[in-house]
């Protein structure tokens, strides 16, 4: 697993999924020095997001279980310019995606829904699920992820476990 973000002095973005109305402390602490935070959707309660923008400003984006007034509010896909040089797609479950993430000028697509963690690049493009950091689902891991852009502008991710398996 590559070092994280807090040890290689990256400009870092924390990035959460599928929380499903649960935020541990073990996810605010892995989000703890991040400059922003996006959320990929299943957020489960509105005071999640507030509890989180304690910590940094938050994207977020609406979830197959997210309703509610509060998540009607939310789109379903979002495009952003996270910190300069680094845009951001952030859907919550892939399936759904519509667009062409490398077209739309965007080197990092964050998704959830799946609750399994995973990093790869594909055409160019860096894809991002940092799992589920909410109720554990069957066997797999609980996490958060990060992004980071060095001095060289190169982009680095990551996943961090909030519990050992």
């Amino acid at each position: 697993m590559p070092a994280s973000a807090h040890d290689r002095g990256l400009v870092r973005i924390g990035v959460i999924s599928d929380t499903h109305g649960l935020l541990r402390p073990a996810a605010l602490h892995a989000l703890r020095d991040s400059r922003l935070i996006l959320h990929a959707g299943d957020i489960g309660d509105p005071e999640i997001l507030e509890r989180l923008a304690q910590i940094a400003p938050v994207l977020a984006v609406r979830g197959n279980n997210d309703s509610g007034d509060w998540a009607a509010r939310l789109p379903e896909t979002l495009i952003a310019d996270c910190v300069p040089g680094l845009r951001a797609l952030i859907v919550h479950d892939l399936k759904t995606l519509a667009c062409d993430a490398r077209a739309a000028g965007c080197a990092v697509v964050v998704s959830g829904h799946s609750h399994r963690p995973l990093i790869e690049r594909r055409d160019g493009v860096l894809y991002l699920n940092p799992g589920s950091a909410g109720p554990r689902r069957f066997r797999l891991p609980l996490s958060c992820g990060w992004l980071g852009l060095d001095d060289d502008g190169r982009l680095h991710a990551g996943i961090e476990l909030l519990e050992p398996d």
